[in-house]
């Protein structure tokens, strides 16, 4: 999917494109440039999505001020510049445009203070390798952990979606969200939806399910409510279709890790209909990818075999190793639950294999989880099933040292599947040790999967409460989540 606009976006005939952007772009092409920005992000610990649509729109100008997490991105490419050097307008001119009644998607045609210091040497991000990464937005965040529908609703969609009661917007039992009846959705509302999505995957990413998952299938009504309304062209209706999507994969997404399963599958089904319906592969094969991984965990292994082939072949047409990779990884965690364990471990191999090709520009902006770590803790979960707990209790732990710090659920997932192998090889006092590590995390991550995992672990390690460590985890683990215990 593109890149969402800042809220400093515009859409105007008479924008001016930022030639000081251009120039320090150099003859890198927008696609390399937006890589190295990535890198340049994981260097500072920041999270921005960046891609070549992105790159394209500062350059025509569209955007006229970036967001806080590229502003931080972009200061640490080019040190001694401001934002002014960079070709940006002030964000304060830019808010005040907004405030005078534009809208946050809204033009203004001041003119742009573009500069370029003279003599400058190209940053060594510029020659970076490409990771894809999410970025967050505060005032989301806010709005899905503390507000009710209709708060996330408008953070997330924006203003021009929906009817103006603000007033209602922090209340839990606002009414649902709809879309303005007025109007016919354009491209102010695609990039919202497209934003949206971005939002709940680094939420989910960040916090797991539990807390955003009724939220965003809020916005979901909303954005298949904006596709029944018939958009202003066909682009547009192309980018409501991949958004409505993806958006659709991102909510089942959320229900499954709530192990609310019945409730993921037809929200699967939908975003596989839509794809169908748009001709869209690269949906198509993430619809097929995460019906696969649902299917393994409600115990319908031959199905998430079925799924993850279908994946791999609506796949193979799009160029991307690492999404065949973790198609791969999908197929053998069926293959696992079905105790085959050469077709598990040919389809592992086949993985990894594809994964070692490296990234291309075809990776799917959704697979930013998916790095070494990821596979080696879907490798892990691969033994498991098949009771080899050496295999993967070895895995497990390389992929927790392994696991970027940004993705504080997937640290808890695999350090809760570290804590269940252990267990499961006899090593009770370490087990114990990693589910209290758990338990730490999940004062920040809401997720019953995890949480499950844990109850698992919990069972097979309440014969051994003669062990300290032992105690002090089933004790902490039968304590209500959000129990302060006593310094």
């Amino acid at each position: 999917m593109a890149s969402s606009p800042s809220p400093s976006a515009q859409a105007g005939p008479d924008r001016q494109p930022n030639l000081a952007f251009r120039r320090l772009r150099g003859r890198l092409s927008p696609g390399e440039f937006a890589a190295a920005v990535r890198r340049a992000a994981r260097e500072i610990g920041e999270s921005v999505s960046c891609d070549a649509r992105y790159v394209g729109r500062v350059e025509a100008g569209e955007i006229r001020c970036p967001n806080y997490a590229y502003e931080r991105v972009f200061l640490h490419m080019f040190p001694g510049y401001s934002l002014t050097d960079l070709g940006f307008e002030p964000r304060q001119a830019v808010r005040g445009r907004t405030a005078r009644g534009r809208g946050a998607y809204g033009h203004a045609d001041a003119p742009r203070g573009a500069r370029v210091r003279p003599g400058s040497s190209r940053p060594e991000h510029l020659s970076g390798s490409p990771g894809p990464n999410d970025e967050e937005s505060d005032v989301l965040r806010r709005a899905f952990m503390t507000g009710g529908p209709a708060a996330v609703a408008a953070a997330s969609l924006g203003p021009t979606l929906f009817p103006a009661r603000a007033a209602a917007a922090g209340a839990p039992d606002a009414p649902a969200p709809r879309p303005v009846p007025a109007g016919r959705p354009g491209e102010t509302e695609a990039a919202a939806v497209e934003e949206t999505v971005r939002h709940i995957r680094l939420l989910d990413d960040r916090h797991g399910a539990d807390d955003i998952y009724r939220q965003a299938g809020e916005a979901l009504r909303t954005a298949y409510g904006l596709l029944d309304a018939g958009a202003r062209s066909q682009a547009v209706t192309d980018r409501l279709h991949a958004g409505a999507g993806e958006l659709a994969i991102s909510v089942g997404w959320l229900a499954h890790d709530c192990g609310r399963w019945a409730e993921a599958r037809p929200h699967y089904a939908e975003a596989l209909a839509t794809a169908r319906v748009a001709g869209d592969p690269a949906l198509e094969a993430h619809a097929f990818c995460n019906t696969s991984f649902l299917a393994r965990d409600a115990g319908r292994p031959r199905e998430a075999v079925r799924a993850a082939q279908a994946g791999q072949h609506v796949a193979g047409q799009l160029g991307s190793h690492r999404l065949l990779s973790l198609l791969a990884v999908r197929e053998a965690g069926g293959w696992a639950g079905l105790a085959d364990r050469a077709a598990c471990e040919e389809a592992l191999g086949r993985a990894r294999t594809l994964f070692e090709r490296g990234p291309t520009d075809a990776d799917p902006e959704w697979m930013s989880f998916y790095g070494e770590a990821e596979l080696d803790g879907l490798e892990a979960q691969c033994w498991a099933a098949l009771g080899e707990w050496g295999r993967a209790a070895r895995r497990a732990r390389r992929a927790v040292a392994l696991q970027d710090p940004h993705f504080v659920r997937n640290t808890a997932l695999f350090t809760a599947e570290l804590a269940g192998d252990l267990a499961g090889q006899g090593d009770v006092e370490e087990a114990a040790g990693a589910g209290c590590r758990v338990l730490d995390l999940l004062d920040q991550v809401r997720s019953s999967r995890i949480r499950s995992m844990l109850d698992g672990t919990a069972r097979r390690l309440r014969h051994h409460r003669g062990v300290p460590a032992v105690a002090d985890f089933l004790d902490r683990h039968a304590e209500p989540p959000g129990h302060a215990r006593p310094a």
